[in-house]
């Protein structure tokens, strides 16, 4: 068993308020929490209209399957219309068993 964590930092360029930052940031969660089963949470930048960073962890049976994991959620990350990736750290944990 292997844990992977990754922290995406996002710019939105067509928010104009926190309120359609929200919206955005939320969707995107709420879209990879129920698609992969992912813990998933915003981190910083909670204050900046265009800027988020989002973290997430997960647990897979072994490394392979992890990266390939965190290969499919960034794919669904750069295909968020409302969001640019700006940086993302995908990072995969020594392995647990």
């Amino acid at each position: 068993m292997v844990i992977a964590i990754s922290v995406f930092e996002l710019h939105l360029p067509g928010a104009r308020s926190l309120k359609s930052k929200r919206k955005v940031v939320k969707g995107l969660i709420e879209r990879i929490h129920h698609r992969y089963r992912v813990s998933i949470a915003e981190t910083d930048m909670h204050d900046l209209h265009q800027r988020a960073e989002i973290a997430l962890a997960l647990v897979a049976q072994n490394e392979r399957q992890a990266t390939h994991q965190l290969q499919a959620i960034c794919t669904l990350v750069e295909s968020e219309p409302e969001a640019m990736m700006m940086n993302w750290d995908p990072q995969i944990l020594e392995d647990m068993a």
